[in-house]
């Protein structure tokens, strides 16, 4: 075969017409978040453009959208401009970036922090510094973290143990079998994007203890939303001290964007020093600092917030065990339905929101495994009962029409 421009088109034509015939391909809404008025939006089709109600949003508690964020912004904007005019090595370190990693890491209990572009480069460029600078080290990683830290993992060559999903038997065997002196990572969530489930943190810190292993919690799902300030499952169950390094976002419950590690201050530097995801990034937008260190003033104190969206998760899950639809049990904010199979997940989500106005995407291969396909909804304290409803009277007409067969309620 001679390989050339058409050759290679051919090839990448050839493996989207199977994503496509798999139901695995991925189509980009176009949505227009409107001031205010979350989780409403106006998406935008070519048949033309709609009102919707928002149920797979991130932007877990409506902060996005936060008078107080906004204003801290727009003030940023005015003062500084919009970029930050390069890496923090070179002319992009400002005021405010230290100013958000001080009170980052005062938050999680930790001496300092560190920023990066986005959660997805916080983990993979911690954890493959953190292997590249531990010869020999053994990585312990639960089977369902994300991709993130799977990437950060495969960077470089390392034994890496996978234990079944919060299953602290399984994790103690792996650690009582590796060889005693040999450096250890322990990399786990708290909240499990995608299932909903909770880790057991204060257990997993007891072994890493007893093993001398170094441990590191991805809070990106659960910062702003648990905890008495907002900092965390590793907060509300006090384990914060028992792991090294706590990774979170402000892309999800802050409402802005960007990533952050903490942990000692000698080893967020040698992150800082070492780890090539941070050193040639430009750094983040003042703007967008500014914005998360306002969203971080409320998140302590709104506990109104959190309680709010928690009330309305367990109404959700209530109405939809209700009319015995394929609820997965979480015990966290996140509430998935279970649907199976690419094109039926597609086709629901279309239905929902062709028929009902709701906007959700289906969840599919690779972020869950193949038969495992479901719709993630994530309902936010600016969600309505009435919203709610509505969600749960679509689906049952759906089944009703499809004649799909009901749970039975216990």
């Amino acid at each position: 075969m001679t390989w050339n421009a058409d050759a290679y088109n051919a090839l990448f034509a050839r493996d989207i017409e199977n994503l496509k015939q798999d139901g695995r391909y991925r189509n980009f809404a176009t949505i227009e978040r409107l001031r205010g008025e979350f989780p409403a939006a106006l998406m935008h089709t070519p048949h033309g453009t709609k009102r919707v109600t928002v149920w797979c949003s991130n932007d877990y508690l409506g902060m996005g959208q936060h008078p107080d964020v906004l204003a801290a912004m727009q003030n940023a904007l005015h003062k500084w401009g919009a970029g930050a005019g390069g890496t923090r090595n070179i002319s992009g370190n400002s005021l405010v970036h230290t100013e958000l990693e001080t009170a980052i890491a005062a938050w999680h209990g930790k001496e300092s922090a560190l920023l990066f572009s986005s959660g997805y480069v916080s983990n993979e460029a911690t954890l493959s510094t953190l292997i590249k600078m531990l010869p020999g080290c053994i990585v312990f990683s639960d089977a369902k973290n994300h991709a993130s830290m799977i990437a950060g993992m495969s960077r470089h060559k390392v034994e890496k143990q996978i234990f079944l999903h919060n299953n602290i038997a399984d994790l103690e065997h792996k650690l009582a079998a590796s060889p005693k002196h040999a450096p250890k990572i322990i990399a786990c969530e708290s909240v499990y994007s995608m299932d909903g489930t909770i880790a057991p943190l204060r257990e997993i810190g007891a072994l890493a203890k007893k093993y001398g292993a170094l441990t590191y919690l991805d809070e990106v799902h659960a910062v702003g939303l648990y905890g008495p300030t907002g900092a965390g499952i590793s907060e509300r169950d006090k384990a914060q001290g028992l792991f090294d390094i706590i990774e979170g976002t402000f892309g999800k419950a802050f409402g802005v964007a960007g990533g952050y590690i903490t942990g000692s201050r000698v080893l967020v530097d040698a992150i800082r020093c070492h780890a090539p995801g941070f050193i040639f990034t430009t750094s983040m937008p003042p703007v967008v600092a500014a914005g998360a260190l306002a969203s971080l003033g409320v998140l302590k104190t709104a506990n109104d917030l959190r309680l709010r969206q928690q009330k309305q998760a367990n109404y959700l899950r209530a109405e939809l065990r209700a009319a015995g639809l394929p609820l997965m049990e979480t015990q966290s904010h996140i509430v998935p339905v279970m649907i199976g199979g690419a094109k039926c997940c597609k086709a629901v989500a279309d239905w929902l929101f062709d028929y009902a106005d709701i906007y959700v995407q289906p969840i599919n291969y690779p972020t869950v495994p193949v038969g495992e396909e479901r719709l993630r909804l994530t309902p936010s304290p600016l969600h309505t009962d009435a919203m709610i409803d509505d969600l749960v009277d679509s689906l049952c007409t759906l089944w009703d029409q499809q004649h799909l067969p009901r749970l039975k309620v216990a």
